[in-house]
């Protein structure tokens, strides 16, 4: 028999696993399969594109669920086993190997475990990431393009698509604002817990006198809209505005005018896209742009009336969200969490995990209310 220390450890893994499966709802999800499969079958279903896509995601989805629990089950079952063969055979080798396999079963539950945590009307879609410089000059700029790569090295780590739809560079260096979609399941829902405004203090490296800047950035994320959403965006409602695409200092520029800008008159927001090579597919990922912030100022609207009604009179959980600290010192600390680390560069590198799960967590809790 393994040590008592691992004896625990399964016990407990065991037993979260348990619970995600009952979240899950595996047999629930297996019925539903089922039921999905036959309505992929049939040859009809691609006469209305949106239905199927529809009927294909969450059958693609409801299947990925299934087999990660089942996957994580039999891996448990299989760690014991090699755990069981290196007692019997007091073998150092198979035994370092069953506490590496048990580790990253332990990460794979974690993970699946904070997913569980997901349940808001929107989580299980895909994102639209916005980042913005703020305060700071061009290092607040430089700061935004930092973020930007910090985000897309995770979606890479994850293995999640995304595609850029929109950068407005900085005159000297870095960004003004950027926007991209991120493809994956949950990635509204994981990546909702970065918004807010993300603090950098480090020695400037555009200040020929090496002095410290702080500088700040905004991040924003929207859930993907979807035709169940009923976004009625009337033509007379917004402004059109074509222009020639750019890139940084040195790239070419294009000889016609792809780019689009959609200013939504009453509201005035301002969405652009000049991603795409053509007009007609810029203003198309422009027009989806848009539908996903009017999704999110109706939510917003309903929340504060729904606020009101219950005399919720607690604010945001935060503006600045999180702060990253160069110089002097080496950290990164979320403002709402706590979590924090020195590792600066790996978290620079897409290393968000610790924060975002905790992020998730935290969030959580604080939608609960108190009795």
């Amino acid at each position: 028999m393994p040590d008592p220390e691992v004896t625990q450890r399964l016990s407990e893994l065991d037993a979260t696993l348990t619970s995600i499966a009952t979240v899950v709802d595996v047999d629930a999800a297996r019925t539903e399969i089922g039921e999905l499969e036959t309505r992929a079958a049939d040859p009809d279903l691609w006469n209305d594109q949106a239905n199927a896509q529809a009927v294909t995601s969450r059958l693609s989805f409801l299947q990925g669920e299934v087999r990660r629990v089942e996957s994580l089950r039999s891996r448990l079952d299989d760690v014991l086993v090699l755990f069981e063969l290196a007692e019997a055979e007091n073998d150092a080798d198979t035994r370092e190997e069953a506490a590496t396999e048990l580790a990253d079963i332990a990460a794979a539950i974690a993970e699946m475990e904070v997913r569980t945590l997901l349940s808001g009307e929107y989580d299980q879609r895909s994102a639209l990431v916005h980042v913005h410089s703020g305060a700071g000059g061009v290092d607040a700029a430089d700061w935004a393009q930092m973020l930007l790569r910090m985000y897309t090295r995770y979606c890479e780590r994850h293995g999640w698509k995304y595609e850029v739809y929109d950068i407005s560079y900085a005159e000297e260096a870095g960004i003004k604002s950027a926007t991209f979609q991120v493809e994956g399941a949950f990635a509204y829902g994981t990546l909702s817990v970065e918004q807010g405004t993300h603090r950098l203090v480090r020695i400037s490296p555009f200040d020929n006198q090496g002095r410290r800047q702080t500088s700040f950035a905004r991040v924003e994320v929207l859930p993907v809209t979807e035709q169940t959403d009923h976004i009625d965006i009337p033509e007379t409602d917004i402004r059109i505005d074509v222009f020639r695409s750019s890139g940084p200092g040195g790239q070419s520029v294009n000889t016609t005018d792809s780019a689009v800008r959609i200013t939504h008159l009453p509201t005035g927001i301002v969405v652009s896209c000049q991603n795409e090579k053509s007009q007609i597919q810029n203003r198309a990922a422009a027009m989806r742009v848009l539908q996903s912030r009017l999704l999110e100022v109706r939510r917003q609207q309903e929340k504060e009336e729904m606020d009101a009604l219950k005399g919720d009179a607690s604010g945001s959980w935060g503006d600045q969200m999180r702060s990253y600290v160069l110089h002097p010192y080496q950290m990164v600390k979320d403002l709402r969490t706590g979590t924090e680390t020195g590792n600066t560069s790996s978290v620079l590198d897409g290393e968000l995990d610790e924060f975002i799960e905790s992020g998730i967590r935290w969030r959580r809790t604080a939608e609960v209310p108190t009795p």
